[in-house]
């Protein structure tokens, strides 16, 4: 690959501050697109302002570049792009492939999760609804880069998904598809807390006529209590100061080589080498860290 044919991206949600987490899947994006010389794009997607935390946006370009992930272009806003969720969502609705939606989360419960098609053939008006694509009995399938084959039955496993919200906010799959289509990204490298959402991405391309980019899911940040390290736990803010210390930790929780040598080079120097020397390969599928990486 090269430059015009790799495009890669990190697609930060700003309801919160980086985490130790949020470093190695950022790591990884970076260094997967720096190794074949290829183009590393940002998206804040910010499309929920209810749930955004107060300076988190300028907290994450900051902690970005102290890092020294440094990305091409400038950083687009999904908060700018309501007009092209809009375009399409009443494009889908009007051909049928969409529909509005009344029940509330009270109705829905007992379900788990999987939307049993209550208003599928009640033809509600779209105001103060939610929009609901259709989904066919089929199942969905890709190869993941480190999580290897993965399918999901869209019908039984995961039923009619909302792509606009009863409040009118957009939801995130179908921000993800249409951005990463009009940015041009051909490889997303993500948190394989995303993995199941990616059937759901795939029929969205495939309805729209959109290509389909090569996934590779890294590995969650398991603690030995057995819980995810994320926002809403156990979420410590990178601190800038230690950035080489930090993206060496990194670097071994993605399974890379580092050398004692690294610890002194400052974090370019550090994902210089890294970068030369990146193996997605050697990445594992499932990552628990000791407590005291847990930054």
């Amino acid at each position: 690959m090269n430059q015009i044919s790799y495009v890669g991206r990190f697609a930060p949600t700003p309801s919160g501050f980086l985490h130790f987490g949020s470093l190695v899947a950022a790591l990884a994006s970076w260094l997967d697109a720096r190794a074949v010389g290829g183009r590393w794009l940002l998206r804040m997607e910010d499309i929920d302002p209810p749930r955004e935390a107060p300076g988190a946006q300028a907290a994450i370009l900051h902690t970005l570049e102290s890092y020294g992930l440094e990305w091409d272009g400038e950083v687009v806003y999904q908060s700018l792009r309501h007009a092209a969720y809009a375009e399409v969502t009443e494009r889908l609705f009007r051909q049928g492939l969409a529909y509005a939606c009344t029940c509330s989360r009270k109705q829905l419960e007992g379900y788990n999760g999987i939307y049993p098609g209550l208003c599928r053939n009640c033809c509600h008006a779209q105001e103060d609804a939610a929009i609901r694509l259709r989904v066919p009995e089929l199942t969905y399938r890709f190869e993941d880069r480190v999580q290897g084959a993965f399918e999901q039955h869209l019908g039984r496993e995961v039923g009619d998904f909302v792509i606009r919200r009863r409040d009118g906010l957009y939801a995130y799959q179908l921000a993800v598809v249409l951005d990463d289509a009009w940015q041009g990204v051909t490889d997303i490298v993500r948190g394989a807390d995303l993995l199941d959402n990616t059937p759901r991405q795939l029929y969205l391309q495939e309805l729209l006529g959109l290509s389909q980019p090569r996934y590779l899911h890294v590995p969650l940040i398991i603690q030995p209590d057995g819980h995810k390290l994320g926002k809403s736990y156990r979420s410590a803010p990178l601190p800038t100061e230690q950035a080489t210390p930090l993206i060496l930790r990194a670097l071994r929780a993605l399974g890379q080589a580092t050398d004692a040598g690294m610890a002194l080079g400052t974090p370019a120097e550090v994902l210089a080498h890294a970068a030369l020397h990146w193996n997605p390969d050697a990445i594992p599928r499932r990552l628990t860290v000791p407590e005291a990486d847990l930054l």
